[in-house]
């Protein structure tokens, strides 16, 4: 019988790439667009404070330059480390604990199928819905594990189902389902859903 997904793949670690896809698409461009106010607001200032003195502008070496751009850099730094904590702090309101689930998929150790997409569903309604690029599929044989959703449920039993489809190692397409049950607690609720067999079997774990 195989293992929770956590206990047999202890060295997987969350896939930045695929990472950013599970996050509300909203979240990114709010985060996205704060960046980039701020990046733009400090680059005015300091052009600003060089133009607004005569002559100052001629004056400006290449240290200085040099000096101003280092500057810009940990502004830079600064900025998405905020960014960082405003996405962290925005997920953790618009998804309490007591509610949350998050999903995740993974491929089984040396499979090398071609994935073409994931649908899941959680009580009969489509929550999440990723078709796979040549370097996500890539990031995924060699250990990396998506988060494919993140979301609210209340506490008790509920249904998940997952569709996928793809290539066999050895050609010819394939479409597969599974419908699992799991049990949401109080606590957030991590589900692990590993696809082996070359690509026929679907597995669920805890995470």
């Amino acid at each position: 019988m195989r293992n929770p997904l956590v206990e047999t793949r202890p060295t997987r670690r969350p896939l930045p790439a695929l990472a950013s896809r599970a996050h509300n698409p909203e979240q990114d461009r709010r985060a996205t667009w704060f960046y980039r106010w701020i990046i733009g607001t400090v680059v005015l200032v300091l052009l600003s404070s060089i133009s607004g003195s005569p002559g100052l502008a001629e004056e400006v070496s290449k240290e200085q330059m040099q000096g101003l751009d280092e500057q810009v850099q940990e502004i830079k730094s600064d900025v998405l480390s905020m960014a960082a904590e405003l996405r962290r702090l925005e997920e953790r309101l618009l998804y309490p604990s007591n509610t949350q689930v998050a999903v995740f998929v993974s491929l089984a150790e040396g499979e090398t199928f071609r994935l073409d997409s994931v649908q899941v569903q959680i009580d009969g309604e489509l929550v999440a819905h990723h078709i796979y690029s040549f370097k996500e599929l890539e990031a995924l044989q060699k250990g990396g594990v998506q988060r494919i959703y993140t979301g609210n449920i209340p506490t008790g039993e509920h249904r998940l189902e997952v569709s996928v489809a793809g290539m066999h190692p050895g050609g010819g397409d394939f479409n597969g389902s599974e419908s699992f049950s799991f049990s949401k607690d109080v606590e957030p609720k991590l589900v692990g859903i590993t696809l082996a067999g070359g690509g026929s079997s679907i597995q669920l774990g805890g995470w």
